[in-house]
Parts: structure tokens; sequence; C-alpha cells
């Protein structure tokens, strides 16, 4: 069973999300190496969610009760948030909805920026973080890679396509009211990371030039090189020229004694967790402008592309839930034909065959069963995966049962390359 526990802007307060984005990750990790029924986790945070997937086997009646409330109160141990809290702060989606769910977010549909074109990268980096540890599984593997297939539908078949949406961008639409020239501004961007090359790109988009680089860990210097900016090793002597500091990196936190009062500057905190005291926007002359805030300001969803997209997920979410149903279905009629293909096989070579009738009773297996596979995957679809059942028994003799559900990736990953 997929389990997703979500807290994002719309549920969850900025210090949540922070507690979580820090403690959370770990707590996935003793889940998966402590708890029999979690199989496999995925952890997606980025500066609006942090998101944990989760692929859990239920060995007892209620059994995802039982693994919602284990998870529950291990997250809630680890970011130091109490169980009650969590629980309020976080929603909950199980098996297809977790799918639907997961759809809707790697597509932009769930951001703050509806559409953004950030959000699809960070899911794929989750994944590949996931293989490196170790705690992905085959059915995380397959929900993962179906929400990036449909992500890339909703870019190209809506008019999402090519908008160029992102946070870094609509926290720079509402610094334009408070910022006379982005040319004639002097910028300090603290980070060298991913984040911090889409902000320098979205500065120059809007005509900044006067563009420094800030690294607590040191980097500033090759970030600097790469895209044509000034490094800078002091960072108070260097905010005391700007007139914008932005800040997007997961090394340090900057505090109120950086700042000189009078001093007018614009502060923009694009991290999570926080890279910007709170107690800055209180000094004498600074405004602070941080993700609470920029999230307040988020703009309303295109009606017709949105609807457009959700119909894709929707569908898309549907399609998963049949390839599971579909799937042992379709492993039985596979090993079945391929039984007989191998006798078949086994006889030639008797007979003195070589390899060239292998392969060619290999390729005749694999056309004959494309057409079935694809028309038991229809009918799941459809909501008639017992027709496909009945018809399998009473053509083949094979009995299905729905405890074989585990058969649907192998069925999916044979019929791909069929």
């Amino acid at each position: 069973m997929l389990l997703c526990l979500t807290a994002n802007h719309r549920n969850a307060s900025l210090d949540i999300l922070e507690r979580l984005s820090v403690g959370a990750p770990s707590a996935t990790r003793a889940l998966v190496d402590g708890e029999i029924f979690v199989s496999g986790a995925v952890v997606l945070a980025t500066c609006n969610r942090f998101e944990a997937y989760l692929d859990i086997d239920e060995p007892l009646t209620g059994g995802e009760a039982v693994a919602l409330e284990s998870v529950v109160e291990a997250m809630a141990a680890a970011s130091g948030v109490s169980t009650d809290l969590l629980r309020s702060s976080v929603a909950v989606h199980q098996g297809a909805d977790a799918a639907a769910h997961l759809f809707a977010v790697t597509s932009g549909l769930e951001s703050m920026v509806v559409g953004e074109d950030e959000i699809s990268g960070q899911v794929r980096r989750a994944l590949d973080t996931a293989r490196a540890e170790g705690m992905s599984s085959s059915e995380l593997e397959r929900l993962f890679q179906k929400a990036t297939h449909t992500s890339r539908g909703v870019r190209n078949r809506t008019q999402l396509r090519g908008a160029h949406r992102s946070l870094v961008r609509l926290a720079l639409e509402l610094a334009s009211s408070r910022v006379a020239d982005w040319s004639a501004s002097r910028v300090v961007v603290v980070g060298t990371g991913r984040y911090a090359s889409r902000t320098v790109d979205a500065l120059r988009a809007r005509g900044a030039g006067d563009i420094h680089v800030f690294s607590p860990s040191g980097r500033a210097a090759a970030f600097a090189v790469k895209h044509g900016l000034v490094a800078v090793s002091d960072f108070r002597a260097a905010v005391a020229d700007a007139d914008v500091v932005i800040t997007c990196t997961a090394d340090a936190v900057v505090h109120a004694d950086m700042f000189a009062p009078a001093h007018r500057v614009l502060v923009i905190d694009l991290g999570l967790p926080r890279n910007v005291d709170p107690a800055v926007g209180r000094v004498e002359g600074v405004e602070l402008l941080d993700l609470e805030t920029i999230r307040l300001h988020a703009p309303l969803a295109e009606f017709s592309a949105h609807a457009d997209a959700r119909a894709i997920v929707g569908d898309a979410a549907t399609e998963f839930a049949a390839d599971r149903e579909a799937g042992p279905a379709i492993t039985a009629l596979r090993q079945d034909v391929l039984k007989v293909v191998d006798d078949e096989i086994a006889r030639a070579r008797s007979r003195g065959a070589g390899d060239d009738v292998e392969a060619a009773l290999r390729h005749l297996a694999g056309v004959l069963l494309h057409k079935p596979s694809v028309r038991i995957r229809e009918l799941a679809v459809e909501g008639r995966i017992d027709d496909a059942r009945a018809a399998l028994e009473l053509l083949h003799g094979l009995a299905i049962d729905d405890e074989s559900a585990a058969g649907g990736a192998e069925a999916d990953d044979w019929t791909a390359s069929a």
C-alpha cells in the first residue's frame, strides 16, 4: 500500500515545514530500517512542502492505521513537534489517492505558483536520493516514474507549457514594487547551488547586472566565474553596499547583527529551513520578504489550463491503479505462454535448431502477447478486470486471485519491452 504524508503551504505553517525538513528525513530512514511493514520511502522536501511517500506492507487487518500512527509518531519525535500538532498539520493520502497527489505535485498543480517549472526536477532528485540510500522500492520506482511521465504530459498538452513559472520569479515580481530599477541595483546572492543558479537567471531576466555572490562554504569564487558574477568574502561589507540580498542556501543563517541600522535594503529569504533570522526584519531600514509573505501573494491558477492539467493527472492516476490490477493477469498469461515457448524451444534444440529459431519463437510470443496485455489494461481502466480474469480462466485455465497483485510491476516492465 502506498501512503503519503504531506505538509505544505496550504495546511502547515512555515515553522512546521522547517522542523520537518530538518528532522523528518532521518525518521523515514529509521522506519525503513527498523519497521517490518515499511519496505521503502521517498522524501520530498522543498521550500514550501515536506512529503514522505512510503511503501507499506500490511501484515495485519487495519495495518494501514498502525503504519500511519507509527509514521506520525516517528516524524513528530524527530522534528520536535507534538504528535497532535503534526496530525493537524499533515494531510494523508493512501493508495490511488497518494498516486494522484504525487502526479499533481510533480506537474506543479499543488505549488504556490501553479505550473512552476522547478518541482518536477525536485521530485526526480528525491527518487535519486532514495535510490542512493537504498530506501526505494519497486512500487515507489513505478510511482515516481509515472509521475515524471505525467508532468511531461501536462507541460506538453496544456497552456501551462513554457510559462516559466517559479517561486523565484514570483518573489522578484513582489520585490519589483520595492525596487525601482533592477539594472541600477546591487544584489547579493547567498548560495551557490541549483536554486542560486535559477535566482541569477531570474535576476538577469529582470535587468539586474550588478550581482555579487557569497558562500559560507567557500564556493563563491567558482560559482562567480561560471556565472559571470563578483564573488565576495566579507558578507557584512557586501550587505552594507547592497540594495537587495537574496538567500537560497542550506549552509547559513543570517542574523540581525549583519545589517547596519538605517541602511535601506530588501532581504528575500527563499530558504527552508530559513536562511534569515526573522529578527532581521525588525532592523531599521531592512524589509524582509520571506516564504510566509510570498505564499500569501501566490497568484490564482489560470482556470482552463488548471482544469486541463487536472484531467490529465486524473487519467494518469486511474491508469496507475489499473496497471496494478492488471499486472497479475498479464503476468499469469505471460508465464503460461512462455512455458509453451520454452518447451517448443527445447524440442527444437533437440532436433538441432540454432539460436535463430529461439529468437524467432520468443519474438512471436511477444507479438502474440502484446494485444491481450493491452486489452487487459484497458479492461482494468474501465473497471472490468474481472472480465479479463474470467476470460483467462475460460481460455487458458488460469485462476488469478487478488493476493497476487505484487506481480504488477514485473508485468509492466516486461510488456514495455515486448
